[in-house]
């Protein structure tokens, strides 16, 4: 079913259209009778009337007299008596015309576009106007369009249920679950399949470089109706306050991490800042701080800078500990190890890992 908007958006843009060419073609016609115009502009007279009553209001800035489209009437006949510059059928340039493809098909494939049928309509109706120039040798690919991003967006617009496995790097494991897609959607370059989670019983964002396996079900999908698509106006990740708190200090060369993500609360500390930001699980917030510098220090809960500390420890007594073929003196122990140190790189900070199902 078509929804409403989209027919008045459509109806508002044949409108458009229709009025862009009207100027030319009464003036290419003289004294045309208005139900002959009708007839070639393939709407009725009624139509066609309220155009010329919008055109009355139609023209150049200032929109004084001598500024707007005027027009006279004699009986059922119109000409135009004054075109405000209107005098002929918009007309793209090649490079313009091109540009519009180029846009046209980027928009058509980019996942979760609405009314995908208004976008190849126009593009159809701009490449049948450009002509060769259409079929120039111009391949439109967007950032993540993988072969499995179109699996899925042809499974979501088929309307069925899909098995996937999955990798969710919180908590560092796979799961199979089934899920009824309610739309695909591109969000910081990545593509994510928006569904119905059974195993959740919820619904969920799931990222498509993160599905290791996608197997099309025989059934249609079904989404309850309780399920609700979510606003990422403010993108993927939306902290709550049922995710666990963590508190860092950092200094100078770390303040990107409070314009790079969500803080609840960020607090000058003489040349050092504390910032409480929420994370989806301690184990991300782990692999987050031992990727972040040495100018980080864990603050609260206690238990994460002791995971930091563990972990950090390890890594160098691994870097201690010769191999059994080395050849030379065995290499100087480290320094000591603090509280919570957080300069081991073992990973990097990508705000997309911030869990984005649970």
């Amino acid at each position: 079913m078509t929804r409403p908007a989209a027919r008045a958006g459509r109806a508002s843009a044949d409108r458009l259209a229709r009025l862009l060419n009207l100027v030319p073609y009464l003036l290419a016609r003289p004294g045309i009778e208005i139900a002959e115009a009708a007839h070639d502009l393939g709407v009725t007279e009624k139509q066609l009337r309220e155009d010329l009553e919008l055109l009355w209001v139609c023209g150049l800035p200032g929109y004084g007299p001598g500024d707007l489209i005027d027009m006279a009437f004699d009986g059922d006949r119109v000409t135009i008596t004054y075109d405000a510059g209107m005098d002929r059928p918009l007309r793209l340039t090649p490079d313009e015309a091109l540009a519009l493809v180029v846009a046209l098909r980027m928009l058509a494939e980019t996942p979760g576009v609405d009314n995908r049928e208004a976008v190849e309509r126009a593009l159809a109706k701009i490449e049948s106007a450009a002509g060769d120039l259409a079929g120039a040798p111009v391949e439109v690919r967007l950032p993540g369009d993988t072969a499995r991003v179109r699996e899925l967006r042809a499974a979501v617009e088929r309307g069925r249920a899909l098995r996937i496995t999955y990798y969710t790097p919180a908590r560092d494991e796979t799961t199979e679950r089934t899920i009824d897609p309610l739309r695909m959607l591109m969000v910081g370059g990545r593509a994510y399949v928006e569904a119905w989670c059974r195993r959740a019983e919820g619904v969920r964002m799931f990222r498509a470089d993160r599905i290791d396996a996608v197997t099309e079900l025989p059934e249609q999908a079904v989404v309850p109706p309780q399920a609700r698509p979510h606003d990422l106006r403010d993108g993927v990740f939306r902290p709550s306050a049922d995710l666990p708190l963590i508190t860092l200090r950092i200094g100078r060369g770390e303040r990107w991490i409070t314009e790079y993500y969500p803080c609840e609360r960020v607090e000058s500390d003489g040349e050092q800042w504390l910032v409480s930001l929420r994370v989806t699980g301690l184990d991300w917030a782990r692999r987050f701080v031992l990727g972040l510098g040495p100018e980080v220090t864990v603050v609260a809960p206690p238990e994460l800078a002791e995971q930091v500390r563990e972990q950090a420890v390890a890594a160098l007594d691994a870097y201690a500990t010769p191999p059994t073929d080395a050849v030379g003196p065995a290499p100087v122990d480290p320094a000591p190890v603090g509280p919570a140190p957080a300069g081991v790189p073992t990973g990097s900070a990508d705000p997309a890992a911030a869990g984005v199902t649970r």
